[in-house]
C-alpha cells in the first residue's frame, strides 16, 4: 500500500501533563517507609476503540478520567450533520463512525448507480472511482445528477475528501485528538483534527465506463452488521443512525436503480458470541446486496470469506486493521475507516509531543489490539523511543481480573500508558487509578 505523507492540519494542543502521585515502592531506592512519596508525570491515553462518552458512564467518582486523551477517525462534524442524526436517534451520546457509516452507504448507492447493477461483482468495480478523478459532489443528489449527466462524481462526502486507494481504502483521513474533563465526558472545546496521508496516493484506476443511466430496474438491500451488543455496543448508534440517515437521503432523491432502498438490519455482537456468523447467514438468505460492517476488525475477520464468497460487497465503516489492505476480498471488501498504519502515526506523535519519555501499552490480544499496538511502537520508534522506554502488555478482553497487567505497568513506571481496548477499557482504567497511576487526580 502507497503510506503517503504525514500532514499535520492543526496543531497539537499542548495540555499540561498530569502530576500524579507514584505508588509506594516504585522509587529505585524501594523505600517502602512513611515518608513522602516523589511526584511523578503521568499521561494516560486511548484509541478509537474505547474513547468516547460511554467509557465515563462507568466512572461515578469526579474527575476519574479527566485529562485523558485518544485518537479516533473523526471528521470535524458540522452542527447540522449532528443534528440530522439526532432526528434519526435522539439518544445518541456519540457520534465516533457515524459519517462514515453515512459515506459508506452513499459511495456505495453511487457505485451501484454506476454500474446501473445491483450485483455487486458488477458494481464493485466501481466503489474506488466515485472518490476520486471526475466532477466534485459533496451528497447523493448533486453527485448522482452527475451520474445522471453522463459524469464520474468526485464523491467527497461528510468524512472529508476519501479518495480511495487500490485496496479500497481512503488515501487520506482525518482524525480527532479527544479529551475527558472532569465530568468525565468529552471536552469538545479541547478536541484538535489532524490529516494523515495524501490524496495523491488515491488510486489511478475509476474502473470500468458507466452504463447508460435509468436502464436498470432493481431493488438494492443494505444489510447492517453493527455491534447493538457486545464490547463495541457504543459505537452501534451512532452507526445505525448513519446508515439510516444515508438511505433516507437516497430515498428522498428519488431511490436507487428505480427503487427505494431497504435496511435488513443485524447485530455483529462480538467474537466472544456467534452471532455475526449467524447475522450474516440471514442476510444473505434475505438477498442483501451489500453489508455495512463489522465494526470490529476480528469480528470481520469470522464473516469477510463468507460474504466476499457469497458475491455481496462488505463496506465496514469502523475496521482498521492493516491486514485488509491486502487480504483476498476478491475485490468485495472496502472501509471508510483508515488502516492504524494511520492511527499509529497519530498517536505515537501525540506521545511524543506530550514530552513522554517511556511509554507501556496494554492492548487487547486479538487483531485489533496486537495490530494498532504494533504501529504505535514502530513510530515511537521513529519517533526516538525504542529498546527499554517501550513495553508492550497483551491481554485476554474477555478476563474478569487485569491487576496483573496493571501490576506491569506499576513495576515498569512509565511516563506514558497506552490501553488499546473495547469496553473492558474501564476495568483496566479502574485499576490504574487504584495504583496512582491513572487519569485520577
Amino acid at each position: 500500500m502507497r503510506t503517503g505523507t504525514f500532514a499535520r492540519a492543526t496543531a497539537l494542543s499542548g495540555a499540561a501533563l498530569l502530576a500524579l502521585t507514584a505508588c509506594g515502592g516504585s522509587s529505585d531506592s524501594g523505600d517502602t517507609g512513611g515518608g513522602a512519596s516523589s511526584e511523578k508525570q503521568v499521561n494516560l491515553y486511548g484509541t478509537d476503540g474505547n474513547v468516547g462518552n460511554a467509557l465515563g458512564e462507568s466512572f461515578t467518582e469526579k474527575g476519574a478520567l479527566q485529562g485523558l486523551k485518544g485518537t479516533t477517525p473523526l471528521t470535524k462534524l458540522s452542527s447540522d450533520f449532528k443534528d440530522r442524526l439526532l432526528a434519526v436517534d435522539p439518544q445518541l451520546k456519540d457520534f465516533n463512525y457515524s459519517a462514515e457509516s453515512y459515506d459508506a452507504v452513499t459511495i456505495t448507492a453511487l457505485a451501484a448507480a454506476m454500474a446501473q447493477s445491483n450485483d455487486a461483482t458488477v458494481f464493485g468495480a466501481y466503489v474506488n472511482g466515485v472518490t476520486f478523478g471526475g466532477d466534485k459532489c459533496t451528497d447523493f443528489t448533486s453527485c448522482i445528477a452527475i451520474i445522471a449527466a453522463g459524469g464520474n462524481p468526485d464523491y467527497d462526502g461528510v468524512t472529508g475528501p476519501l479518495a480511495f486507494a487500490d485496496p479500497g481504502e481512503p488515501a487520506v483521513a482525518s482524525f480527532g485528538v479527544l479529551q475527558f474533563g472532569a465530568d468525565n465526558k468529552l471536552d469538545d472545546s479541547l478536541t484538535d483534527y489532524l490529516t494523515v496521508g495524501d490524496e495523491a496516493n488515491a488510486a489511478t484506476n475509476e474502473g470500468p465506463a458507466a452504463a447508460a443511466y435509468g436502464t436498470a430496474t432493481a431493488p438494492f438491500k443494505f444489510g447492517t452488521l453493527l455491534p447493538l451488543t457486545g464490547s463495541l455496543a457504543y459505537l452501534g448508534p451512532p452507526e445505525v443512525a448513519g446508515v439510516q440517515l444515508a438511505v433516507n437521503d437516497i430515498n428522498a432523491a428519488g431511490g436507487l436503480l428505480g427503487s427505494q432502498v431497504e435496511i435488513v438490519s443485524g447485530d455483529s455482537g462480538d467474537t466472544s458470541t456467534n452471532i455475526a456468523t449467524q447475522t450474516v447467514a440471514t442476510l444473505l438468505q434475505q438477498g442483501v446486496n451489500a453489508i455495512i460492517g463489522a465494526a470490529s476488525s476480528d469480528v470481520t475477520k469470522t464473516v469477510i470469506d463468507t460474504v466476499t464468497q457469497a458475491g455481496v460487497l462488505q463496506f465496514s465503516p469502523a475496521n482498521t486493521s492493516d491486514s485488509f489492505t491486502t487480504y483476498a476480498d476478491n475485490g468485495l471488501y472496502f472501509r471508510t475507516a483508515p488502516p492504524d498504519l494511520f492511527q499509529g502515526q497519530v498517536l505515537a506523535d501525540l506521545v511524543s509531543q506530550d514530552g513522554n519519555q517511556s511509554v507501556g501499552i496494554l492492548a487487547q490480544n486479538g487483531e485489533y489490539g496486537t495490530g494498532l499496538a504494533e504501529q504505535i511502537v514502530k513510530n515511537l520508534d521513529s519517533a526516538g523511543l525504542s529498546g527499554d522506554s517501550v513495553k508492550s502488555v497483551y491481554y485476554d478482553p474477555t478476563a474478569s481480573d487485569f491487576s496483573d497487567i496493571v501490576q506491569q505497568m506499576v513495576d515498569f513506571n512509565p511516563d506514558a500508558i497506552v490501553v488499546v481496548g473495547f469496553d473492558e477499557s474501564a476495568k483496566i482504567i479502574k485499576g490504574l487509578n487504584e495504583q496512582g497511576i491513572g487519569p485520577k487526580r
